[in-house]
């Protein structure tokens, strides 16, 4: 994979948008503890995006026993998806107005499931209303879709396969999260023994969009074998997937991520910033 299979700039999709075949838009206005992103969607959104609401349509409903934000039921899935208009052929950009980090867990679920040309917008929506771009308001009802999906397309991990992971395991939550001097939201602080912290924050600039590719490959310069990513829930670690897909390094998810791994007293926990991948 390569970076222009992963993102799109907003030049690129507003010409895109005014083709003869638009890509399906997806607003997935998402972040931890905000419940308003279909509000703030209604209040103004590309046009032609429908929302997406990661809560109920990208994760099945939370346990202890599978984390915060298992993966959503295939079925349950493809009917969502056929909501939002995805179909055999469009292509799909998913947004957010967080550098694409809850945006990249439609991209990552839908590219797992089979649909081939998914893409991020590079700069979410700041990057679309910087480029002097309209927004409009209200909310879109898409013809419906006949996408058919099919799991699989995108190798995944458990928890099992993280405690014996032959390679490198990311961490993709914030520094302070790996160290274990904070935890805001799961049971126990720290990390999966052996995981390097490669903070999802970090594989984009101040202004939301991902590294130049050279930057991205020294950040990752330090990763080596076979390559698997986790993080608090399974959300911002499709963005790390995304990144490292964008410099053409494929790596597995962890879905249960810490939230899982955290809420299982037989598991190892780690703390302390010592290991670091970037």
């Amino acid at each position: 994979m390569t970076r222009d299979a992963v993102i799109v700039d907003a030049t690129a999709l507003d010409q895109a948008l005014r083709s003869d075949e638009p890509p399906v838009l997806l607003d997935v206005r998402w972040a931890l503890g905000q419940t308003d992103g279909y509000d703030r969607y209604r209040e103004g959104h590309l046009p032609g995006a429908v929302f997406v609401d990661l809560d109920t349509e990208l994760a099945a409903p939370a346990s202890a026993q599978e984390g915060r934000h298992p993966l959503p039921d295939l079925a349950q899935l493809e009917a969502a998806a056929r909501r939002w208009g995805v179909t055999g052929e469009r292509p799909v950009v998913a947004y957010d107005a967080v550098g694409g980090m809850s945006a990249a867990r439609v991209w990552w679920l839908l590219r797992w499931a089979g649909v081939r040309d998914v893409r991020l917008l590079d700069g979410g929506l700041a990057a679309w209303t910087d480029s002097g771009l309209p927004l409009e308001t209200g909310s879109v009802t898409p013809e419906p879709g006949d996408v058919v999906l099919r799991p699989g397309a995108l190798p995944t991990i458990d928890a099992d396969q993280a405690a014996g992971w032959d390679g490198a395991l990311l961490d993709a939550r914030a520094a302070e999260r790996y160290a274990g001097d904070v935890e805001p939201v799961d049971p126990r602080a720290g990390h999966i023994p052996g995981a390097l912290s490669v903070p999802t924050a970090g594989n984009v600039g101040p202004d939301g969009k991902f590294l130049p590719d050279a930057a991205l490959r020294e950040r990752f310069a330090a990763v080596d074998g076979p390559v698997a990513v986790y993080c608090g829930s399974g959300v911002t670690a499709a963005h790390e997937v995304a990144a490292l897909a964008s410099i053409g390094v494929e790596a597995a998810l962890y879905p249960g991520s810490w939230s899982q791994w955290s809420n299982d007293p037989a598991r190892p926990v780690e703390t302390g910033p010592a290991a670091s991948g970037s």
